[in-house]
């Protein structure tokens, strides 16, 4: 069987191409792995169309058609993306819309702040080596909720976050120390935010100095500079805030903790990571650079 001798041949041989030239797809040959049956009998329109709507359910309409075609084809079943665009548009399943949403950013202030070293470079050529920070505001009717991230921009994770209900300097501080007791990073990481008065704090530029972090930030009322982290307060706004009416903070923490971590970092495709999950995406590097070494 094609699968077996691939899997037999996996050290030595690159698997994207090794697929390729066999005519069996990669997601195909990882299905197999995780005991599936890769080669699936085409679902009619109804089978493909209740998988559709469970997926759509299941990720709380956060899936537009491309991220439902990789889910589709990752769990081992053929989806065309003309026939699933079909299908949703026919059935009026679709992401959930974008809304805008305002800053959260008090740069009105006198403290430092730093130049923009990033530069809106965006692409880390590994983990650990450029984080990207913000914080942004969540409504309850026992009031606001404001919830602060670090982001690797290697692979778009979440690092660190801290979930308060206030905005001040602590809320930023707790997400970079959790960030850094998560990945340990070596000195020298670029720290990116915008130049809000909590990250021009002395507590939290004592902090960049303590983990031998280099501070970056973004410019005046620029909120492009800092464009991933508003990406995924975009993403989280859209997928799950938005249409969600919260009844008291603990239970908008619950919902913002089961979007980051089992979801957001774990399941949800990326398009800038090749709609892989950002736990997908470094695992996959991780064994590239194991592999390469074994053939090296």
């Amino acid at each position: 069987m094609k699968y077996a001798w691939i899997a037999a041949q996996r050290r030595n041989l690159d698997l994207a191409g090794t697929c390729a030239a066999l005519d069996v797809s990669v997601s195909g040959y990882r299905a197999w792995r995780r005991g599936g049956k890769a080669d699936r009998k085409r679902l009619t329109d109804a089978q493909l169309l209740a998988l559709i709507r469970s997926i759509h359910v299941q990720y709380k309409g956060a899936y537009g058609s491309p991220r439902m075609v990789d889910e589709l084809r990752d769990r081992g079943f053929p989806a065309g993306k003309e026939r699933v665009e079909r299908l949703m548009r026919e059935n009026c399943i679709r992401a959930r819309h974008k809304r805008r949403f305002k800053a959260t950013t008090d740069s009105k202030h006198t403290l430092p702040v730093a130049a923009n070293l990033l530069d809106r470079n965006f692409t880390a050529e590994a983990p650990n080596k450029v984080w990207t920070a913000d914080l942004t505001y969540i409504w309850t009717n026992e009031g606001w909720l404001y919830l602060a991230v670090a982001l690797d921009l290697f692979n778009r994770e979440v690092v660190g976050w801290s979930i308060k209900p206030r905005m001040t300097a602590d809320i930023v501080t707790d997400a970079l120390t959790m960030a850094w007791f998560r990945r340990k990073p070596a000195p020298g990481l670029l720290h990116h935010s915008d130049r809000g008065s909590q990250y021009a704090s002395h507590a939290f530029q004592g902090k960049l100095k303590e983990y031998g972090m280099i501070c970056s930030m973004s410019r005046k009322g620029n909120c492009w500079d800092n464009a991933p982290t508003e990406s995924f307060f975009n993403s989280l706004k859209n997928e799950r805030v938005h249409g969600t009416r919260y009844e008291t903070r603990a239970e908008a923490m619950t919902d913002l903790f089961d979007y980051i971590e089992p979801f957001y970092n774990r399941k949800r495709r990326h398009s800038t990571l090749g709609y892989k999950s950002p736990e997908q995406f470094l695992r996959d590097w991780i064994l590239g650079k194991h592999e390469g070494k074994l053939v090296a």
